[in-house]
């Protein structure tokens, strides 16, 4: 493997990594993290490396279509108001059984798009010290909440 002149190596993904959660009771009130909030911890890099995730997805539960929101955080143990930054939102399907995916995910320079391609490559990164969190937003535990799936590596 060839490193800059800096001795800078490659991103390269050491292990995969795919979670699935569950939102039925995963909530916070308002966009903003508030201090009553039960969101969940799904990809945990505080103290690793990172991670790179290429694809977050929802699978819905239900005909009723739930907004889920996405934070980064330093904590790993309860998303706080003062630690828990929006990164994104999107929302669930209205079919059961339906598909939907997070589409605004930044866009990436590494990996490089295959040569002669004029796609984007999207995806987010999540550095080393920061933790991605999860919750639907409102007030109401559910019993058929949406799934959601978080697909990618380990760096």
């Amino acid at each position: 493997m060839a490193s800059t002149s800096s001795n800078k190596q490659p991103l390269l993904i050491d292990h995969v990594l795919h979670e699935v959660v569950n939102l039925d009771g995963a909530i916070t009130s308002t966009i903003d993290i508030s201090g009553t909030n039960t969101a969940v911890l799904v990809v945990n890099a505080v103290s690793t490396d990172g991670a790179l995730i290429e694809d977050i997805y929802s699978i819905a539960r239900s005909t009723t279509a739930a907004s889920i929101n996405l934070y980064l955080s330093s904590a790993t143990d309860y998303l706080r108001p003062t630690e828990g930054v929006l990164i994104g939102q999107f929302a669930s399907g209205t079919t059961v059984g339906a598909v939907t995916r997070w589409t605004n995910a930044p866009n990436l320079l590494a990996p490089v798009a295959q040569v002669g391609s004029t796609a984007q490559l999207k995806g987010l990164y999540i550095p080393k010290g920061k933790a991605l969190w999860i919750c639907r937003q409102s007030t109401s535990v559910l019993t058929d909440g949406p799934v959601v799936g978080v697909q990618g590596g380990w760096y």
